[in-house]
């Protein structure tokens, strides 16, 4: 029934899940880390916790559905699925490794697609009838919409904050925020479990379906979020330390009031969209959250280039995912047979 080349793409989606684990570990914790309210240890575990919490609460997977369908069925084999999920490992350890917080959903779905657009093309389609364009309109607007929710978001509650403990004594604010922020570092780190691994979900889940494993994604075995869940979650207690530096100093120096504003604004982006099935990235959401609380100080406490440097590799993510996937699957579709 598992034929060898399902499980070396079963083993590959669950080692990229666990690679954004790692990859994007700096967006549950860059900020309680840098304002010391937890260890780099005390963190990831703690953030690695409440990843995989988000199991026994997101049973609709209704991301997973949607990645799932991203690239049109009769396009997609499973050295389409494995090109992609190659794409997506080398792009991600390649950010990782230069300690740029790109995002890991982008790159998978870039992969994707990709693969799947080389597929049709030397089928004799178009490459862009290999893609379901709904899905991919959804994911590539929130490129912009869901860095822009979370800094309206932030703002607000950066704000609201401000205004009710205007009063307050600073070093006991202090330390109710550094409190608080336990909490807003968990409910991130708990949405971002159920939007993440839910990604890889609908890669095993179309894996399973082109290889006439299940019928359709409503058969997904149950060890498939469990996996998912378990790497994602292994994957953040590895951390990311030089993405940590990057989102929890250089765009905006963060205090404890403002990292529960940011996580919290963060937390409720992604919320929305999970709810509404959409797959955003975590990295564009909390990064839009940190440009917001450091635009309540002024608009000079962001730091403007490391900003912009982020936007150009979020804008590249998917084309160059696409461009690698589509070698890696023109090599295999010459060469394997």
């Amino acid at each position: 029934m598992y034929s060898t080349l399902l499980i070396v793409v079963v083993i590959l989606a669950i080692v990229f899940d666990y690679i954004n684990g790692f990859h994007d570990a700096a967006n549950s914790i860059a900020t309680v880390v840098s304002t010391k309210v937890l260890t780099p240890f005390q963190a990831v575990l703690w953030a690695a916790i409440f990843n995989f919490a988000a199991y026994f609460v997101f049973t609709d997977h209704k991301v997973a559905n949607t990645i799932a369908k991203t690239v049109i069925e009769h396009y997609i084999t499973l050295h389409v699925i494995l090109a992609g999920l190659i794409a997506a490992i080398v792009w991600n350890l390649f950010t990782w490794w230069h300690g740029i917080p790109s995002s890991s959903s982008h790159t998978l779905i870039g992969g994707f697609a990709g693969a799947g657009m080389t597929n049709a093309f030397f089928l004799g389609s178009s490459p862009i009838a290999a893609v379901n364009l709904i899905p991919i309109i959804k994911i590539v607007s929130f490129i912009v919409l869901a860095p822009v929710i979370g800094l309206v978001i932030s703002v607000a509650i950066t704000l609201l904050i401000i205004n009710i403990c205007k009063n307050a004594r600073p070093a006991v604010a202090e330390r109710w925020f550094k409190r608080l922020q336990l909490l807003s570092s968990a409910a991130l780190s708990f949405f971002h479990g159920g939007n993440d691994a839910q990604k890889v979900m609908g890669i095993i889940a179309t894996a399973l379906i082109a290889q006439k494993v299940i019928p359709d994604f409503a058969a997904m075995p149950n060890w498939v979020p469990i996996a998912c869940y378990s790497a994602i979650s292994l994957g953040t207690m590895s951390g990311g330390w030089k993405i940590v530096k990057t989102m929890g100093t250089k765009i905006t120096k963060v205090n404890a009031l403002e990292g529960v504003a940011a996580e919290s604004a963060g937390a409720v982006t992604l919320a929305i969209t999970e709810h509404f099935g959409i797959p955003v990235s975590t990295t564009h959401t909390i990064t839009g959250s940190i440009v917001g609380v450091g635009l309540v100080k002024s608009v000079s406490a962001v730091r403007w280039g490391v900003t912009v440097s982020l936007i150009w590799a979020w804008v590249l993510t998917i084309p160059i995912s696409a461009l690698l996937a589509g070698i890696i699957y023109g090599v295999m579709h010459f060469f394997i047979k």
